[in-house]
């Protein structure tokens, strides 16, 4: 009892760690800004619904589904900077802000936004999906296997939780609080989205360096 636990405590605080709701919060806030309430909430319950389907999905067959389309962990990597990076420019360029929309195209809108980026790459990155790859190839036993489905849930109800209580958190921020977080958050996300790419980049270009010296 006492391996599954300290196990499930290894899942969880990985994962946690990986994900990072804290840092998921501000950027959640300022793509759902001007969304109505209850639009905020179904944003971030079909965010965390694919998030978790991902996890599950990859924790499954993600080496084997990485083999037979012939990618890499790098080239993920490397696409999700590219995507961060976008995503990034128009927080700073504060194009985000949302106006009132009609029906369809707020429909539109947080179904786009729920599946990229909030839940890919930005929850589900390629930090979290090769985390569940090699961890889960750990849990051998039925009891680790519990105990890995049980952190990820964990995290991910600790992550959905957070996100719901956006709504508060933006109503004291105000109109003016919200812009600044937006651009200042899009900073921050272009800076991050440079990281994936070049920690994406780099052992491309060294297993490049290593055939053409051979």
């Amino acid at each position: 009892m006492s391996q599954q636990f300290e196990f499930f405590l290894v899942v969880f605080t990985s994962f946690f760690t990986i994900i990072n709701p804290l840092g998921v919060l501000p950027i959640f806030l300022t793509m759902t800004d001007g969304l109505e309430d209850q639009e905020r909430k179904a944003t971030a319950q079909k965010a965390m619904l694919v998030s978790f389907i991902t996890i599950v999905l990859f924790s499954f067959s993600g080496q084997l589904m990485f083999n037979f389309f012939g990618i890499s962990v790098h080239s993920f990597r490397i696409v999700g900077g590219i995507i961060f990076f976008m995503v990034g420019q128009d927080m700073l360029q504060a194009r985000l802000q949302r106006t009132k929309t009609q029906g369809q195209s707020v429909k539109e809108y947080v179904g786009d936004i729920s599946i990229t980026p909030l839940a890919i790459p930005m929850i589900t990155g390629p930090g979290a999906i090769t985390n569940a790859i090699v961890l889960k190839e750990r849990a051998q036993t039925l009891p680790e296997i519990i105990s890995f489905y049980g952190g990820v849930i964990a995290v991910c109800l600790i992550t959905l939780l957070l996100l719901l209580s956006a709504s508060r958190i933006m109503k004291i921020l105000g109109e003016t609080g919200s812009k600044i977080l937006m651009r200042l958050m899009g900073l921050i996300v272009m800076v991050i989205a440079v990281e994936f790419f070049l920690s994406g980049l780099r052992p491309i270009i060294k297993d490049l360096i290593l055939y053409l010296n051979t």
